[in-house]
């Protein structure tokens, strides 16, 4: 009986371990992630290269402007980059978001641009797509 309860309060400490382990772990780690993205997006050369992309794709253009006219930014789910960029890690996935980056690192082809869109669309909900384009929008002046 003695050698259950001592079992018993071991797995539980191993748990509750684990669990801060996994939880702070998660954390840390997307906030690495999203100063990476914050250091990425302050370049101006990054930036410009997002904006012509933008514009020489009118499908990518619509697909930010459905929606976001007349919108009250307090009503977001998302109100800064930072939170956006939390939420985006923990909806997509780090390591979706790498193989993203890996894809991407020698620039973006309409087809790769609709792929990133779908993966979007199916990992997040609408109220986090409509934060994400007006912040995008916010961000490019569009």
């Amino acid at each position: 009986m003695k050698l259950l309860k001592i079992s018993a309060v071991v797995l539980i400490v191993f748990g509750i371990a684990g669990f801060a382990i996994y939880h702070f772990g998660t954390n840390m780690a997307t906030d690495k992630i999203g100063d990476y993205v914050e250091q990425e997006s302050a370049n101006p050369g990054q930036v410009e290269e997002v904006k012509r992309q933008v514009a020489a794709n009118p499908e990518l253009q619509q697909f930010l402007k459905d929606g976001t006219e007349n919108v009250d930014p307090s009503s977001l789910v998302y109100q800064t980059k930072e939170e956006a960029i939390n939420g985006v890690i923990k909806k997509v996935g780090i390591s979706e978001l790498m193989d993203l980056q890996s894809m991407v690192s020698d620039g973006v082809t309409p087809e790769e641009q609709s792929e990133i869109l779908a993966l979007l669309e199916e990992k997040m909900s609408e109220e986090e797509i409509l934060a994400l384009k007006v912040l995008v929008n916010e961000e490019l002046g569009l």
